[in-house]
């Protein structure tokens, strides 16, 4: 995963993806969020559960542990990995869904710049990826510290270029499950490990080589190249 998505649906239309649109803090706002290449270190709406509310926030794409000050803060944790490993230790209980409309991944097709590729869902429903995080508290309110980062897979193959990475993608039964404090955290390792949702589930398409500079903004990164 390259490091790039898209979030131009409303707050409400994730929730309403994800099931759990009873109780709602949204920090966030109703209006369509518009953005299309969404860059890591900015700030990305998330959900989480505090209590037994569910919560949209805004929370800074990238994290790392405060003895790790020698490096970047990474954006992804790989799944094989993150729920043993001493870096993501400490936020691996706090789980949350970050949902999009897409990601961008770029392959090498040998011309002088990689190409990119939106992926999506075939059905055109919003993306509910597993994520963790140092995650805001409704009490003390946004922390110096707070970050997310989202967990990914190999693609084993299926999708785009057989190098790549994917975010692990749960369908919304299983993202309820996830964002649930109650569930135990050797069932969420299982989750992500084996029940993300497969390639067949998404579609994907050449879009502009533009998309690469964070600087555009603007619908048309979204467009297939044919339709531009």
């Amino acid at each position: 995963m390259c490091g790039r998505i898209s979030q131009y649906s409303d707050i409400r239309e994730y929730v309403a993806t994800l099931g759990m649109g009873d109780t709602l803090v949204n920090s966030v706002g109703d209006a369509p969020l518009e953005r299309y290449n969404v860059a890591p270190t900015t700030q990305v709406a998330l959900l989480h559960l505090q209590g037994e509310t569910l919560h949209a926030d805004l929370v800074r794409w990238g994290w790392r542990p405060h003895w790790a000050k020698d490096r970047a803060a990474p954006i992804n944790a790989r799944v094989e990995k993150v729920a043993h490993g001493q870096f993501f230790r400490a936020i691996w209980p706090h789980r949350a869904i970050t949902p999009v409309d897409n990601w961008f991944e770029w392959v090498d097709e040998g011309g002088p710049k990689k190409q990119p590729y939106l992926i999506r869902r075939r059905d055109g429903s919003p993306v509910l990826c597993a994520s963790i995080g140092q995650l805001p508290d409704s009490d003390e309110g946004p922390g110096e510290h707070d970050g997310f980062v989202i967990i990914t897979a190999d693609s084993a193959g299926g999708m785009v270029d057989i190098h790549d990475r994917r975010p692990v993608v749960l369908a919304p039964d299983l993202a309820r499950e996830w964002l649930d404090p109650a569930t135990p955290k050797e069932r969420a390792e299982q989750m992500v490990l084996h029940q993300g949702e497969p390639a067949e589930a998404f579609e994907w398409f050449k879009v502009n080589v533009s998309v690469g500079n964070v600087r555009n903004k603007g619908p048309e990164l979204i467009q297939p190249i044919s339709a531009q």
